[in-house]
């Protein structure tokens, strides 16, 4: 199973859930492959938690034009074909934005005097290692790189067939990122909380998981008991699961503060999580 854990903003709990769901699942089942991506490449935290000994890096890179002066006429069918502005040519220089480039490779493709080639350029880095039984990988883009698709992508191509669960931590909100880890998920577990915030996000990001993407959607209401009852009847009516519950609890934030997972501070919390996986696994045969 591939599980995506998201929220439709940050600060739901998202990585405690994920963090927390992994090493629960890997105490109860000692023979099981279990991978971690963190796929929140602009921010990874899960390994302040999971503290994993990484065992290889490398880098992510996307391919952008380079302009050849000597041969370039300046007709700028390589401006008409880039649909993200990332090439512009100008009467007397072709000028090149690698910042606004997707690496699609149109403009060369397009240049008949073949003045455009293409070289790599890097946006970020990929750790892969091993914590407590799983394998652990995340993204960390570049500072000042605004694309963080690439490395997410590039990030999931450690999926395969050879485990049996994988659980990616997805950015928070709704953009690009975090379709691209919702992507190919068989259940989609959105972190949200009771507030009437918590209610509009979590709105968006069912549209986008449920209603775009098809996937199955189960719900984790965190710090429940404060806000209002808002989520639960909006669950309700939207036939969605609302998997576990977590209350607002101080001793879940000072150990979070520390850098502690919630099942080392609160052992009792183990089972609940792994209670949470067997619902999973149910309503994703559903």
């Amino acid at each position: 199973m591939i599980l995506t854990i998201a929220s439709g903003k940050g600060g739901t709990g998202k990585t405690t859930i994920a963090v927390n769901l992994a090493l629960s699942v890997a105490s109860a089942e000692q023979k099981s492959r279990l991978l971690f991506l963190d796929c929140d490449v602009e921010e990874p935290n899960a390994h302040l938690f999971l503290k994993p000994s990484v065992a290889a890096r490398e880098d992510v890179a996307v391919r952008v034009p380079r302009v050849d002066a000597s041969r370039c006429t300046h007709h700028g069918r390589c401006t008409v074909v880039c649909q993200f502005h990332a090439i512009a040519a100008l009467p007397n220089e072709t000028l090149v934005f690698p910042e606004l480039c997707h690496g699609c490779g149109g403009c060369a493709l397009a240049c008949p005097e073949k003045a455009i080639s293409e070289e790599p350029h890097v946006i970020g880095i990929i750790e892969e290692g091993h914590a407590d039984g799983i394998n652990f990988a995340h993204g960390v883009l570049n500072v000042g790189e605004p694309m963080a698709t690439p490395v997410i992508r590039q990030l999931k191509r450690r999926l395969s067939n050879e485990y049996d669960l994988a659980i990616l931590d997805a950015p928070p909100g709704t953009a690009c990122p975090v379709v691209e880890s919702m992507r190919g998920a068989d259940f989609l577990l959105l972190v949200t909380e009771p507030t009437p915030f918590g209610l509009h996000d979590l709105r968006l990001a069912v549209q986008v998981g449920r209603d775009e993407l098809g996937l199955p959607v189960g719900v984790v209401a965190n710090q429940d008991g404060v806000g209002d009852a808002g989520v639960d009847e909006y669950c309700e009516s939207e036939g969605i699961p609302i998997l576990m519950r977590i209350p607002l609890d101080r001793r879940i934030a000072e150990a979070y503060s520390r850098g502690i997972t919630v099942v080392d501070a609160l052992p009792e919390y183990r089972d609940r999580f792994q209670q949470l996986m067997h619902s999973i696994l149910k309503e994703g045969q559903e």
